[in-house]
């Protein structure tokens, strides 16, 4: 073979029309194969899940700006924060929802049945987010019973890295809002919303409009701090407006507690398994 035509061939083979489809990333990121990237979003979490025996979930949500204890001792807060009792109020309230939501998800996954699988299958993993603030507590109770955690993570501008208690094997990063919410939404048995932002009121109405419109099962929502909730948002005047009917307000409850929050999940119709 000549070296002109050797050249040729070389050349053919370094030619990105040659690359695999699947080893393409230039490819795979054009605008038309959004579609295709969509579905490789679903298909990897689904398939992982299924492998890992996940059937079912209860998802917890909540602010990411709330600070563990150890950061709270390591000096979160500035001096003139400190120094602001209004400041020291919040944060001490914050605290304790941290460690609610630690002590929830350690209750459901002992109780609920992620320690004991079902011919494999496992209930009523804890799935978050992924990220810090109420995310890592519930992912944090969850690893404090030894359980298999979820974490369901979202690349942002600002990047989000996981936090360390979610199970590495379990621990997802998404770039589809829409996917991300797809997947907290199919197997969930349950939800529990503690104070958040903007972000914990985007995955609160969504489920919630799932279940106004009967596009989802009757799980049971349970809103987590009566006072923040009902100073947040003014359930009542979207009845009084006429925007919802008085029935939609029975989709959800609330509760001040750990112990409360679970006999919630159980009395809407949470189903149970125990480790044995």
């Amino acid at each position: 073979m000549s070296e002109l035509i050797q050249q040729e061939i070389g050349a053919q083979e370094k030619s990105g029309s040659y690359v695999l489809p699947v080893e393409d990333t230039a490819f795979l990121l054009r605008d038309e194969m959004r579609a295709t990237r969509f579905a490789l979003e679903y298909a990897k979490a689904e398939l992982l899940l299924r492998d890992w025996g996940i059937r079912s979930t209860v998802i917890v949500f909540g602010s990411a700006r709330i600070a563990s204890p150890e950061q709270l001792a390591k000096g979160g807060e500035s001096a003139q924060a400190q120094a602001d009792r209004t400041s020291v109020e919040r944060t001490t309230k914050q605290a304790a929802w941290y460690q609610a939501a630690r002590e929830l998800a350690r209750i459901v996954s002992v109780r609920g049945g992620a320690l004991a699988p079902q011919h494999r299958w496992r209930d009523n993993v804890i799935a978050t987010g992924g990220g810090p603030g109420i995310m890592e507590a519930a992912n944090r109770g969850a690893h404090d019973a030894g359980a298999p955690t979820i974490g369901f993570n979202i690349t942002l501008p600002e990047e989000q890295h996981p936090n360390p208690y979610i199970t590495p094997e379990l621990t997802f990063r998404f770039h589809y809002f829409a996917m991300r919410k797809m997947h907290f939404a199919m197997r969930a048995n349950a939800l529990v919303v503690f104070p958040g932002g903007f972000g914990t009121l985007d995955e609160l109405f969504e489920i919630l409009t799932l279940r106004q419109t009967n596009k989802c099962p009757e799980i049971p929502i349970v809103l987590y701090d009566r006072s923040y909730w009902s100073k947040i948002i003014a359930f009542d005047a979207l009845v009084a407006e006429g925007m919802i009917s008085q029935a939609n307000l029975d989709l959800f409850e609330y509760a001040d507690s750990a112990e409360e929050c679970w006999s919630n999940l159980v009395k809407r119709g949470l189903q149970a398994t125990r480790a044995r």
